[in-house]
């Protein structure tokens, strides 16, 4: 009999766990901030929409900031950790790369960003960036070998390079031929969303 009543009560209490909304948030820079795209039309909002499409109870949170680099981000990251995350999807390094900065420092700075996420209990996923080819093969060597790197170090999933299929297609991009347009957010959310929603489902 006490079984018979506790039944519901239980089947509810899972029913709450299961539907807890996940809080993600997309820590990065104006790819995910939306340059020059309205807070709608950016990333983290077509994001949301697809993985809610998905069947996931999620509310990505854009913490883009459009010319940051590692560092800058390292450094907003306690504003940041201020919106109880439960998930954090971190794309950056794209600024480091295009300014010519240090490969070794901007490993740094996202590995800082990895670990104090982790410690906070964020669980993480890495977006990853590739060197443009005019910044010659050692430099790209070094910049591209540390997603890779820090994703097998902090067990982390790894989306290989965040402007797949969108980096060099000048019908996804506005008209400095790199950041994205309508439906260049598009192909990066078709494109990215099944391995966020993977990494997402419990």
């Amino acid at each position: 009999m006490l079984l018979t009543l506790l039944a519901p009560l239980q089947a509810q209490a899972q029913a709450l766990a299961q539907g807890a909304p996940i809080r993600l948030l997309a820590l990065g820079d104006s790819l995910t901030a939306g340059y020059n795209r309205p807070a709608d039309a950016a990333y983290p909002a077509q994001l949301e929409k697809a993985l809610r499409a998905g069947g996931l109870s999620v509310s990505v949170i854009n913490a883009g900031v459009s010319g940051d680099t590692t560092a800058g981000a390292l450094s907003r990251l306690d504003w940041a950790l201020a919106d109880k995350p439960s998930h954090a999807l971190v794309a950056l390094g794209a600024n480091d790369m295009l300014r010519g900065l240090s490969p070794e420092n901007a490993q740094g700075n996202l590995e800082k960003i990895i670990a104090k996420l982790q410690q906070a209990g964020v669980k993480v996923m890495l977006a990853g960036m590739l060197a443009a080819p005019n910044l010659g093969e050692d430099y790209g060597r070094r910049f591209n070998a540390i997603y890779p790197a820090l994703a097998a170090k902090y067990k982390t999933p790894l989306y290989p390079f965040f402007l797949d299929g969108v980096a060099t297609q000048r019908t996804l991009t506005l008209d400095d031929g790199m950041h994205p347009n309508r439906e260049g957010v598009a192909e990066m959310v078709r494109r990215s969303s099944p391995a966020v929603q993977a990494w997402l489902k419990p």
